[in-house]
């Protein structure tokens, strides 16, 4: 048995798979540097450009193409404008329907025959969308992008619980040593991404087996920073204390990245995200 291939079509069927790989690693901000929201509207005006471009193609075969690919755009848009935004689950329902009746009425308009426009008439529109492309893109470059004050405290004091002193091996005590200030400058909802923190404690300790574990507090699932917002987040430190320390102990903090110095006092050693390792 033999299978007929068309070369042509695998060829546009292919460059619909990479066009569609493409629009997926766009989302995924990691190239462009873009806003949530400037990124959201570029593919909801690409959607309309390639439709428009498949309405205006007469050649075999290019309109459907145009069409698969403002197929493939719009579903990467609505993807992305449920994961970003999180509308859920009522706002993801009326999404999909309203993207189920646009696509039916769409198809509909189509199938009825609407008036193919002239070249002049789709340049036009295309021309259109793409300077409002170009302008969101430019207010986004000039709006500048999120920026994080960091601020760690000069010391912090710690203690074993009363009710856990004796009892033997190590007791986790968690302090607020510092914040995070994140500032969003633009108009536009952008990704939040805090520095990441590291630590090692230094100088004379009772027992060379306390630790001091640091992180930046904040829910695991809060990853945007909605348009023209500050937000603070604390800086947390997990102590891991030998529950045979009766009193209390006073830990200097200094942000630097060099673990093996020798400091007269216990010391917190931290590392912003960008400095060197933690040695």
């Amino acid at each position: 048995m033999r299978f007929a291939i068309d070369s042509g079509k695998l060829l546009y069927a292919l460059g619909v798979l990479f066009a569609a790989a493409a629009l997926l690693y766009f989302v995924r901000d990691v190239v462009f540097n873009l806003s949530i929201t400037v990124k959201a509207a570029l593919l909801l005006l690409g959607f309309i450009a390639l439709f428009v471009a498949g309405v205006a193609l007469e050649r075999d075969v290019l309109d459907v193409v145009a069409f698969a690919l403002s197929g493939v755009t719009y579903v990467v848009f609505v993807g992305y404008v449920v994961v970003r935004y999180s509308p859920g689950e009522t706002g993801t329902f009326l999404l999909l329907a309203a993207s189920a009746g646009l696509f039916v009425g769409l198809g509909y308009a189509l199938r009825a025959g609407i008036p193919t426009p002239s070249r002049r008439t789709a340049a036009a529109a295309l021309g259109g969308l793409l300077i409002v492309s170009a302008v969101l893109v430019g207010a986004d470059a000039l709006s500048g992008g999120v920026t994080y004050d960091v601020q760690t405290n000069e010391s912090v004091t710690v203690s074993v619980p009363e009710t856990r002193q004796g009892g033997g091996g190590y007791q986790p005590v968690s302090r607020q040593i510092g914040t995070v200030t994140a500032s969003n400058p633009s108009p536009f909802l952008r990704a939040l991404n805090p520095p990441s923190v590291s630590s090692c404690l230094v100088g004379p300790a009772e027992n060379p087996r306390e630790d001091v574990w640091v992180d930046v507090d904040r829910d695991w699932d809060e990853d945007t920073l909605a348009g023209s917002t500050t937000k603070s987040y604390a800086i947390t430190g997990e102590f891991r204390l030998d529950t045979n320390r009766t009193g209390q102990v006073t830990f200097a903090i200094e942000r630097g990245s060099d673990c093996s110095v020798v400091r007269s006092e216990p010391t917190i050693a931290i590392q912003i995200d960008g400095d060197d390792s933690l040695d």
